[in-house]
């Protein structure tokens, strides 16, 4: 994989915490629990230590992925982002046609989103249909459950 993954200096911090707590506290400590359990004796019968390998193994596959995120950054600066069409940073008021009801979505990049709080990744599908309209366009966005449709009444960056 080549491809850049787009993310301000915020998101890019909160991976690399997020990467340096995996590296030096989650998986020193997983490595301890792998060297108790073989311990313990006959290590084909030791279900202790095949779990605690295992769980060693999903950590190191979420540090890999992490490092790779990081290794593909592209930080964006959003202040340098064009005004008045929906782009990287943006916060978007749209109305959604199907149900007559207004959502804010901020795109956002890798280790930013929160759908709770309505920051959707910038390479999503939902975000993709949204990137470069412009206040009063209509667009139907095809996501996994179908079709969205979306009126844009409302673009502002985030500082």
């Amino acid at each position: 994989m080549s491809d850049l993954v787009p993310m301000t200096r915020t998101g890019y911090a909160k991976i690399k915490a997020e990467l340096d707590h995996m590296e030096n506290v989650e998986m020193p400590a997983a490595a301890a629990r792998v060297a108790a359990a073989r311990g313990e004796g006959d290590l084909s019968e030791n279900a202790e230590y095949h779990g605690a390998r295992e769980s060693q193994g999903m950590l190191q596959a979420k540090i890999n992925l992490l490092r790779d995120k990081l290794a593909r950054a592209s930080l964006v600066d959003t202040s340098k982002l064009p005004k008045g069409e929906v782009v990287f940073g943006s916060i978007v008021v749209v109305k959604d046609l199907d149900f007559d009801d207004e959502e804010t979505f901020i795109l956002v990049g890798a280790g930013e989103e929160n759908y709770d709080e309505g920051k959707i990744n910038v390479v999503s599908p939902l975000a993709q249909g949204l990137l470069g309209k412009k206040v009063g366009e209509k667009v139907e966005i095809p996501v996994p459950k179908g079709t969205m449709k979306f009126e844009i009444l409302e673009i502002k960056i985030e500082e």
